[in-house]
């Protein structure tokens, strides 16, 4: 009890433990100290997705800079977001795809989630969710490519703490089970960092942005509970995709 007490709710490593979670980038992470984190360090997955968001801003940024076709700069920066993540979010909405139309039974459902391969229903919804990323970034990304990356990084990843503190487990083990519920100090911080990184990059329509890629994202929770009865890894990373197509909306909207 003690040392639950003296444990600090928020500490810089977090952030380490978060980039160690959420992408294949080398960082200076102690992975015990992060193991044993791992449910309050998700008030940094904000920051994980600004940060990816920038490295591949910078990746656009020099080739928009070269003159190269907006088309191909819009490709290069999605491949640089699926490389620093290790296609996290892709193989998870792959995954649920497969799992939630593949199996007739929660049982199934979960196993076919568990598979590695990938069937038709992954497919296509890695073919559909991809085509519509890549045409939304090559519409906006010469506006401010920063502002785009880094802002819709940070949104995009707020759906996922949210997630693992409102929808239960679907099994007991897994990537969610062993973070584990975030504490609610940790929800409010990612909650708070996603919002103010939405409004500098976006101004008062941030906030708008953020409420779209929530919605979004909560349509792919509601169906998962009633698919598995809760969320898994795989729902998590999905829910990114989900958000990020929702923000994209929404600012073609405002």
């Amino acid at each position: 009890m003690n040392d639950e007490i003296s444990e600090p709710l928020f500490e810089l490593h977090d952030i380490w433990a978060a980039f160690s979670i959420l992408t294949r980038l080398p960082v200076p992470v102690d992975h015990t100290r992060a193991g044993l984190r791992a449910n309050k360090a998700v008030w940094a997955y904000p920051l994980v997705g600004a940060g990816i968001g920038a490295i591949a801003a910078v990746f656009g940024y020099a080739l928009l800079a070269s003159s190269v076709p907006v088309e191909f700069c819009a490709a290069i920066c999605i491949l640089v977001l699926i490389a620093t993540s290790g296609a996290l979010h892709e193989d998870g909405l792959a995954d649920c795809a497969d799992g939630f139309w593949g199996g007739n039974s929660t049982e199934r459902r979960l196993e076919i989630m568990k598979d590695s391969a990938i069937g038709a229903y992954g497919m296509l919804a890695l073919i559909g969710f991809s085509l519509a990323q890549w045409s939304a970034v090559a519409q906006l990304m010469q506006e401010n490519i920063f502002a785009l990356f880094i802002g819709l990084g940070a949104i995009s990843r707020l759906p996922m703490v949210l997630g693992m503190w409102i929808i239960p487990n679907a099994r007991a083990n897994g990537m969610s089970a062993s973070v584990g519920m975030p504490s609610a100090q940790s929800v409010q911080l990612a909650t708070g960092l996603s919002i103010i990184i939405a409004v500098i990059c976006f101004g008062w329509q941030g906030i708008f942005i953020c409420t779209a890629a929530l919605i979004a994202a909560g349509g792919l929770f509601a169906l998962a509970d009633k698919k598995i009865g809760g969320q898994t890894g795989d729902v998590l990373g999905a829910s990114q995709k989900c958000a990020e197509l929702g923000a994209f909306l929404c600012i073609f909207m405002l």
